[in-house]
């Protein structure tokens, strides 16, 4: 494997307030390395408590059922962290990361992680900040999957995906193009219920697949099918 383009943690949202000195003093004490596409990251059964950055790339943090099934949590991308609730409780891990595309992450040692939430109080309430959207996002996630059917899972989904993708006027554009078994992990459903889904909302023209983009073309109407059921 070859060695991380990206070695400096500048683009860490949660980093943004230190000065460049402050924040080097803790890039020379993380840990470098790429992971490539389905690299194990994290594994949830792993004792170890480091806190992970991710300069360049993006990962997957997932969760298995009794039954094996895999369960995709969220997709975190450049700037954002994780692992850092086992070095804030001293608790097992609890979800297994991977690698989604080839990405260059910085591993801090749990003590070093906490001295810098200690020294640097505007730091701690970033990662405060990081750890209330989980929740709210968890939250959500429960009352969908209590309350919503497969196909308005996916129609949320897909709402999700939209929210954080381009979007002009009424149009979103999803880039890339969403793959049918990663949604359906998402949704707790079947990749076949995905796919039914998503033909229904192109017949629609709610959405049309473009050569590298899904394009929600009404906006509006997808949001309007998501919030009318909850």
């Amino acid at each position: 494997m070859s060695a991380p383009q990206v070695q400096n943690l500048s683009n860490i949202k949660i980093l943004s307030s230190l000065a460049p000195e402050q924040r080097r003093d803790f890039e020379i004490s993380c840990r470098w390395k790429r992971f490539a596409p389905e690299e194990l990251v994290i594994d949830q059964s792993a004792i170890s408590r480091d806190v992970y950055f991710i300069a360049r790339g993006r990962v997957r943090v997932v969760n298995f059922t009794v039954g094996g099934k895999e369960v995709t949590l969220d997709d975190l991308g450049p700037g954002t962290l994780f692992g850092e609730l086992a070095a804030i409780d001293g608790r097992p891990r609890s979800s297994t990361v991977v690698a989604a595309e080839d990405s260059d992450i910085a591993k801090m040692a749990p003590e070093r992680f906490l001295k810098l939430m200690r020294q640097y109080p505007f730091v701690s309430l970033e990662v405060m900040k990081n750890l209330a959207n989980v929740i709210r996002t968890s939250t959500d996630r429960i009352v969908d999957l209590s309350t919503l059917g497969a196909n308005n899972r996916v129609h949320g989904e897909l709402l999700r995906q939209a929210r954080t993708g381009r979007r002009e006027n009424n149009i979103a554009i999803i880039r890339p193009i969403p793959v049918h078994g990663e949604m359906a992990s998402r949704a707790s459903t079947t990749r076949e219920t995905v796919a039914c889904v998503i033909s229904d909302l192109t017949r629609k023209g709610i959405v049309k697949r473009e050569r590298d983009a899904l394009v929600v073309t009404d906006y509006a109407m997808l949001e309007s099918l998501v919030e009318d059921v909850r």
